[in-house]
């Protein structure tokens, strides 16, 4: 009886096998993955593959086979197309695990080639030859199952051939390795005994393995559970550090300052005053260098550093840094020398403030550290096309570093040889940061050192040349102008701003201003009058300037010098505006010396004239030797000596106060009615005019929040307008609430 169904115990074994496994990997949480989808599928096809090699085995004990042919046929043909599927899963898997990025052009491939082979092994006949149980197919079906089964193993001996020896999780290939080794001894022994068929089991027996071989759920959240744990672990340890360090260097120059300052209450002349006046000054830069130093570790850190390219005279820009630290170096009586290379492009395109930032340390901290003998700092180019390889050194002979400790350098709060350099300012910030800003912008920092003898740091980035932008060349700076010959036009859709600068202009002697509001009335204007000069608002309503320079450039015979006159005086604006067809630009508020330059630059026709008495103004005193209560002013936070400087003298001032306080309630309810329209373009344009004139006339809370409204409503962020208009018409009531009763005072007085 048991010899009858002895060839039912392998298929029965495979399939109980399966079932188990089945139960067991799907009752469980499993992670998303594409191991994991890959041998779910594995695990199904290898399922029904055993039911139906168990159903079929059964069939043949229990059914005459030649009697019901055609049932067979298909089962086998079922059985082989399942095969043909399992091997291309397989092959998947294994690809898989051996790429760094998965090819999805891979799945098209064994989709069309099981296509391929399973229609062949519909479309053959197949043979079967039936003894004692067990199934043995010949024929054209079971040779196309044959050429599919070999070329996927032929295919994935190539992969793992490829890929093993690099691979960091080795196991993952054990279940092929199995699959050889197993197939090749059925092969054998289906020599000997061709109606021996255990390949069920064999491909239940790889599934049982692949089980173990792959990502454990249960284990890979536990592993990922204690790595998080340790990064926070670390994270906090180095957050506790950074803060403990942090504590320390600040308390240490904050100590200075305080124990200064109460000396300071206690000297006994002015002599002594001022050299205790000098060691809060130093202490107080130290301070800043701390703040300044760890404000830019925690920008870096936190991916808030943004590098901002922008063309830069290149020429300048290392020159500068060069002259900045000039006089402290012959202080200290070092030999310090600079070189930039003749072949350094004119302009180039790359974050020049954080450049000039590198070289700065890397000077500061050769100066800090070397006590006689020289710095050198030198530019050097490499050009080709449109790149510039920049290497730029720092050397010293100062004290140098110990081989050991250069990784150290870079570590924020270290100092080496401490004991050393106890005499020695700074933070230990310098360099950390130096090395983050140079690796940011793409570029590699080198050190070279000998100790006791010197080092030279240098770091090489590449910038883009710009062989469009031209360079703006630099005039004298000049104090006074005549411009009594001179005829301009002014644009602006701000009364404020146009009083102001008519004032300015009067004062230059200028008898012939035009002042329009808007860029339109500036079209009209040109068109029938010529002027030397015309300043222009950029930003207006309906017509803002930039348009109106188009416009205007349409008119024929027009070549009159525009100048752009803006309050947005970020990182590469002035090139900016050159490119739209501007001749120069000025920012807003406008300062008087800035103003002098643009118009000296620009119009050929106007004289420099040298000051006399009658051209200084003392700005805290008034022709008339009127009575105003400044100090009430400056008691509430009103920078009235910055306003002063920009509008001239206290009857211009006053002026401007009243004509703001005439025109403040209809700007509010402008401002109130673009907020609740959700008009965000208008509010801009009419918070950023509030801004200007809270500039001008000294109100600098004022001018910070609506600062902000403008950034705002420029990014169209409803919710912070909504949610902060009330700080807005807060501090507007403030501020009238104060100029009001600094009316009423001098009204008395006067």
């Amino acid at each position: 009886m048991i010899s009858k169904y002895i060839n039912l115990y392998f298929p029965i074994c495979s399939f109980m096998l399966m079932i188990f496994i089945t139960f067991i990997y799907f009752s469980k949480k499993r992670i998303n993955n594409e191991d994991n989808n890959i041998y779910s599928k594995l695990v199904i096809v290898s399922l029904i593959e055993s039911f139906l090699m168990l159903f079929t085995n059964i069939l043949v004990d229990f059914i005459y086979l030649e009697k019901y042919f055609i049932i067979f046929n298909i089962l086998n043909k079922i059985i082989y197309s399942i095969y043909i599927v399992w091997m291309s899963l397989l092959f998947v898997y294994i690809y898989k695990i051996g790429e760094e990025k998965f090819n999805h052009i891979i799945n098209y491939f064994v989709l069309i080639l099981n296509l391929i082979l399973i229609c062949l092994i519909i479309i053959f006949d197949i043979n079967l030859y039936f003894e004692n149980g067990f199934t043995n197919s010949y024929g054209m079906s079971a040779n196309v199952l044959y050429f599919g089964s070999s070329l996927y193993l032929i295919l994935m001996s190539i992969l793992v051939i490829k890929n093993y020896k690099k691979s960091n999780n080795k196991k993952k290939y054990y279940p092929f390795f199995v699959l050889f080794i197993l197939m090749s001894i059925m092969l054998v022994i289906r020599v000997i005994d061709p109606l021996f068929n255990v390949s069920s089991n064999i491909f239940s027996f790889i599934i049982l393995i692949m089980y173990f071989t792959i990502e454990n759920p249960d284990i890979k959240i536990i592993n990922s559970l204690k790595l998080a744990n340790e990064e926070i672990k670390k994270a906090n340890n180095s957050k506790s550090e950074f803060l403990s360090n942090m504590s320390h260097e600040v308390r240490t120059p904050l100590n200075v300052i305080v124990g200064f300052s109460e000396c300071l209450e206690d000297a006994k002349s002015l002599d002594e005053a001022k050299e205790i006046s000098k060691d809060i000054i130093s202490a107080s830069n130290v301070m800043l260098e701390i703040v300044n130093g760890i404000l830019d570790i925690s920008k870096i850190e936190s991916g808030k550093l943004k590098i901002t390219n922008s063309s830069y005279d290149a020429k300048e820009v290392f020159l500068e840094v060069a002259k900045l630290m000039e006089y402290k170096m012959k202080e200290k009586g070092l030999d310090y020398s600079y070189y930039i290379d003749s072949d350094l492009p004119d302009i180039l395109i790359g974050d020049y403030h954080n450049i000039k930032k590198i070289i700065t340390n890397l000077l500061s901290n050769a100066y800090k550290y070397t006590s006689f003998g020289f710095v050198k700092y030198s530019v050097n180019v490499v050009n080709e096309k449109d790149i510039s390889k920049l290497i730029i050194s720092v050397e010293d002979s100062g004290r140098g570093i110990k081989k050991e400790k250069i990784d150290k350098l870079f570590t924020k709060f270290e100092r080496l040889d401490e004991d050393r350099n106890t005499t020695v300012e700074g933070t230990g910030l310098g360099l950390a940061i130096t090395k983050q800003l140079v690796e940011a912008m793409g570029g590699k920092l080198i050190v070279q050192t000998i100790y006791g003898e010197g080092s030279k740091f240098s770091f090489i980035i590449d910038q883009k040349i710009d062989r469009k932008t031209k360079i703006i060349k630099k005039t004298k700076t000049i104090s006074n102008i005549d411009l009594s010959l001179n005829k301009i036009l002014v644009v602006d859709d701000n009364l404020l701003n146009l009083k102001v600068m008519k004032k300015i202009l009067e004062n230059l002697k200028c008898k012939n201003i035009e002042l329009v509001n808007s860029g339109y009335e500036a079209i009209e204007v040109v068109k029938y009058k010529k002027f030397d000069i015309i300043l222009l608002d950029i930003m207006m309503p309906k017509l803002d300037g930039v348009n109106t320079l188009k416009q205007l450039k349409l008119i024929k015979d027009f070549n009159t010098p525009v100048i752009a006159m803006t309050a947005n005086a970020l990182t590469g604006m002035k090139e900016a505006y050159l490119n739209n067809g501007f001749n120069d630009y000025i920012s807003k508020p406008i300062e008087k010396n800035e103003l002098i330059n643009v118009l000296n630059n620009n119009i050929s026709s106007c004289c420099e004239v040298l000051d006399n008495n009658n051209n200084n103004i003392d700005n805290k005193k008034t022709s008339n030797n009127i009575k105003y209560d400044i100090d009430y002013l400056k008691d509430n936070n009103i920078d009235v000596d910055k306003s002063l400087e920009l509008l001239g003298d206290m009857e211009m001032y006053n002026m401007m106060i009243n004509d703001f306080l005439e025109d403040i309630d209809n700007r509010m309810e402008k401002l109130k009615n673009y907020k609740d329209g959700l008009d965000m373009k208008n509010y801009q344009i009419e918070v950023h005019s509030l801004k200007s004139d809270s500039k001008y006339l000294g109100f600098k809370k004022l001018a910070d929040i609506s600062y902000d409204h403008e950034l705002k409503s420029k990014d169209n962020n409803t919710n912070y307008i909504n949610n902060n208009y009330n700080i807005l018409e807060l501090e507007v009531k403030r501020v009238i609430d104060i100029i009001s009763k600094y009316n009423n005072y001098n009204k008395k007085e006067n």
